[in-house]
């Protein structure tokens, strides 16, 4: 497995390790319940160095991520991040990602380590020759910090004030002796900052960050129960290269005005869609999991992609694809979980809906 230059320190404070995407990556440190509350209370920092990262330039580039996206590229203003599809031409996701606007002619995505070595296959063989391709990745860290003190923490951390930044907003600024980027996007719900740093400077960041007061080191495990709670996707069990976007997003981050890779078979959805996904809540702490069968008085309507107890409602969730006259708001479905039906609520999302995010 892959390491990211933080390994050691994952070891040191006591880690317990997992496999995600090809990486060997920290799953929870204290414990899932504890990193999640102290994320939406305080703050806490995530090793996000497995993520990859692509710089596109030159006077074909805007066209080029035109055609490879779902949304819309040429709105995008200098110092602005967009969240988008890359699709693949029966437009089955091959990645959800995020792109920003470094420069009039240089962008900057953001994709997921499990398939950072195919979309780089892909983005590449639907270049223009005039469009530059980098991979950023071998020599780029990232840490995520969030929570509602994350300001402040870095503002300690750095000895200066940051940039106020909009929501979906970065800036490129020196910080400990490197250039960086810090943006303001974030998964969990919380305010909070991805910082993209030289591989070189991110253990003296990551060290001076767990020594604060008010942070704690976050793993993936209190990354996801975090996401859940927003309701917000995961490759590879919201979105797949197997089904458009349209079931997960409902047409939202799609610009269906402009020609893009798969389009067509997304306009077939939007017109027609077989499945939609849903929030299902649950009046016990019973967890569902992926693939856990939804039914509708006995009858097999759809399956759960993801599911956990949400530690900030005190109850189960679940996303899961149902069939569309079963996604209404209210609607009571059954899941089959380890050989036992719970009844679920079909809910709006996010589940969680007290976030700081926006500010």
């Amino acid at each position: 497995m892959k390491k990211t230059p933080l390994h050691a320190q994952h070891l040191e404070l006591g880690a317990r390790m997992g496999e995600f995407g090809g990486w060997d990556m920290p799953i929870q440190y204290a414990g899932i319940l504890q990193e999640h509350q102290h994320t939406r209370t305080k703050a806490s920092v995530f090793d996000i160095c497995h993520m990859g990262e692509f710089e596109l330039s030159g006077p074909s580039a805007l066209q080029d991520l035109e055609n490879l996206l779902t949304c819309n590229i040429p709105t995008l203003e200098v110092g602005q991040v967009r969240y988008g599809f890359m699709l693949n031409d029966d437009g089955g996701v091959i990645d959800d990602l995020t792109c920003y606007r470094l420069d009039d002619e240089r962008y900057m995505l953001v994709v997921n380590a499990g398939t950072a070595t195919a979309d780089s296959a892909w983005i590449q063989s639907h270049l223009s020759s005039k469009t530059r391709f980098i991979d950023l990745s071998p020599s780029m860290a990232k840490l995520d910090v969030q929570g509602p003190e994350s300001r402040h923490v870095l503002e300690d951390v750095f000895g200066c004030p940051l940039p106020n930044l909009g929501y979906f907003r970065f800036k490129e600024f020196q910080a400990l002796d490197a250039a960086c980027i810090l943006s303001r996007t974030g998964y969990t719900g919380e305010w909070g900052y991805e910082i993209y740093l030289p591989n070189a400077s991110v253990v003296q960041l990551w060290n001076k960050l767990v020594a604060h007061e008010l942070i704690a080191p976050g793993g993936l495990g209190g990354r996801d129960t975090l996401r859940l709670e927003m309701g917000y996707p995961l490759y590879g069990h919201e979105l797949s290269a197997a089904r458009t976007p349209v079931a997960t997003s409902r047409g939202a981050f799609i610009n269906i005005s402009k020609d893009f890779i798969g389009k067509a078979n997304v306009q077939a959805d939007l017109d027609d869609p077989e499945v939609l996904l849903v929030g299902l809540k649950f009046d016990s702490k019973r967890a569902a999991r992926e693939h856990d069968k939804v039914y509708f008085d006995g009858i097999e309507v759809g399956e759960v992609t993801s599911g956990s107890l949400a530690p900030s409602l005190g109850v189960a969730v679940a996303m899961a694809f149902v069939e569309p006259e079963f996604a209404e708001l209210g609607r009571e479905l059954q899941v089959e979980i380890r050989g036992k039906t719970f009844p679920a609520e079909v809910v709006a999302l996010p589940f969680y809906k007290n976030g700081t995010a926006r500010g």
